[in-house]
């Protein structure tokens, strides 16, 4: 658990769920799920559409019922509990707001069911408009606001009750590029300071990796790893979570003595890689080195520059091996221009440690 998480968990409510399975028409949405959220912590649920993860959230808001299996709020079993008796915020793709009302007065809706007085109310709705950033919009119609303003409103609305549990499903989805990285980190900023235990779902691993405390990649159904940000990425424990999180390039290797030799070089393999001899290792983009070649270049690293991009923040080489294997390397964006297609070069690993599956 990270430091910011800790200064959470005092507010925060534990989240178990335990052996979730779900069947539509014989296919498995869920099979035998289990997830704990710590108290304050923020989950992200990452996967392809279609393995699992939208299910687990709508079981956990009581939107769905799991065919078996438990889900526990706060040491409470809540697995049969109606969706009004959960205490759950959520925030979805759409908006939802209330054509018809204010901000300020989709904030309260909430509360208003929950019988506050006008009073309490209004003070509250300000305080979560101040929260988001929208207090000089308190009095604007959905229609009078951006996008990215009206999901804030979905947000403080969901805030406001002061749920015991979070819900995000997808909820930057429909915003455009620029738009959903500055509402990305306003949910985390929010959600560090209000210390609500939150489950956040998404397709987007740039998303997923920028804001969540511990990340589980699905598939099928089932929870293929949950970890840290920093460990999924550099430690995927399955070439479906290799692949699906950030760029892999797949490198025939040789294995001996604990170690992938590739490239003209070697990398410690991770553990649950295949055994060898002959393996594919699968290496990040960054942890290649490109560098051009003396002469026509030869030997093991030799390749030929396919293509050379300026990305921004960085570049992107692909070039082709003697062996007719393309690999993808991230050079810093002013090294680009050092290299055009057809250009002799010489590959090697960085000696970051890596995942090597069964040659096929």
């Amino acid at each position: 658990m990270t430091a910011s998480t800790e200064a959470a968990t005092t507010r925060g409510t534990a989240v178990q769920l335990t052996d979730l399975r779900r069947v539509y028409g014989g296919v498995s949405a869920l099979d035998g799920l289990t997830l704990h959220l710590e108290p304050g912590e923020l989950v992200c649920l990452l996967g392809p559409s279609g393995c699992g993860k939208t299910t687990a959230l709508r079981c956990l808001a009581g939107l769905e019922d799991p065919d078996s299996g438990t889900i526990e709020v706060g040491g409470r079993d809540v697995t049969r509990i109606p969706t009004n008796k959960r205490d759950m915020g959520m925030v979805f793709q759409a908006y939802s707001l209330f054509p018809h009302m204010t901000a300020r007065q989709n904030v309260e809706f909430g509360l208003e069911l929950r019988g506050r007085d006008k009073a309490s109310r209004r003070a509250r709705a300000g305080e979560m408009l101040d929260l988001v950033g929208l207090q000089e919009h308190a009095d604007k119609y959905a229609h009078q606001m951006s996008g990215g303003q009206q999901q804030r409103v979905a947000l403080a609305r969901a805030l406001a009750i002061e749920p015991q549990v979070l819900l995000l499903d997808e909820p930057l989805s429909a915003l455009d590029a620029k738009v959903r990285v500055q509402l990305r980190d306003e949910i985390r900023r929010i959600q560090l300071d209000v210390g609500t235990t939150t489950l956040f779902v998404t397709h987007d691993q740039e998303e997923a990796l920028a804001v969540a405390d511990r990340v589980g990649v699905m598939s099928t159904g089932r929870l293929e790893q949950l970890a840290a940000p920093a460990e999924l990425y550099s430690a995927p424990v399955s070439p479906f979570v290799a692949d699906f999180v950030g760029l892999t390039n797949r490198l025939r290797a040789r294995v001996s003595d604990g170690r992938a030799h590739v490239l003209g070089g070697s990398v410690p393999l991770l553990p649950g890689s295949a055994d060898g001899p002959e393996v594919v290792v699968l290496v990040r983009p960054e942890g290649v080195t490109v560098a051009p070649a003396d002469g026509a270049g030869t030997g093991a690293g030799a390749a030929t520059v396919v293509s050379a991009s300026f990305l921004g923040g960085h570049g992107r080489v692909i070039a082709r091996t003697g062996s007719d294997e393309l690999v993808t390397i991230q050079v810093p964006n002013t090294d680009v221009t050092r290299y055009r297609p057809g250009d002799a070069v010489t590959l090697a690993p960085r000696g970051d440690a890596a995942l090597a599956v069964t040659a096929g």
